[in-house]
């Protein structure tokens, strides 16, 4: 699924949900489910998007880092998630990454919600060596979470086509 198709569905359930809550009832069940029946069938039809001689089967995982802390503990600092980075993601991955700064918001086990500057680490990589590297960024996901005594590393994988 394309990003503008994903934006274009997230909209639609939106605005869908929103008609919903201003009381009008009578199909909105349909009308929230439609969009996604459209991306499934799509989907089925074309798992891995248009077949192109210039595109290759990848995986694309998002990893999503929280800087946020626990017991009064300051946030993680640029410096240190710069370190984490050079010293715990870059040997696994040297073929290359993309990193942005967010903003994040989330709820931990308490129930509370917490807001936080993030950061979403994305990593391309070819799909036969999705195997081997599944245990490298469990050790990333696990290494962080462990040095900074976080609850997790979100992680969001999708098959994709892409070339270089």
């Amino acid at each position: 699924m394309t990003s503008r198709t994903s934006r274009r569905l997230r909209l639609t359930a939106a605005l869908a949900a929103l008609v919903c809550a201003a009381g009008a009832s009578t199909g909105c069940t349909a009308m929230l489910q439609q969009p996604y029946d459209r991306v499934a069938a799509s989907a089925r039809a074309e798992p891995h998007g248009p077949d192109s001689p210039h595109t290759r089967p990848y995986v694309r995982t998002q990893l999503f880092f929280g800087t946020g802390r626990h017991h009064g503990e300051p946030p993680i600092t640029e410096e240190q998630f710069m370190a984490f980075l050079k010293e715990h993601v870059t040997p696994r991955f040297p073929s290359g990454l993309t990193l942005q700064e967010g903003y994040g918001q989330w709820r931990d086990r308490t129930g509370s919600i917490n807001s936080e500057h993030s950061y979403e680490l994305i990593l391309l990589y070819p799909r036969e060596t999705a195997r081997a590297h599944d245990a490298d960024i469990e050790y990333i996901r696990d290494t962080y979470t462990e040095m900074y005594g976080l609850e997790s590393v979100g992680r969001v994988d999708e098959a994709v086509r892409a070339d270089f």
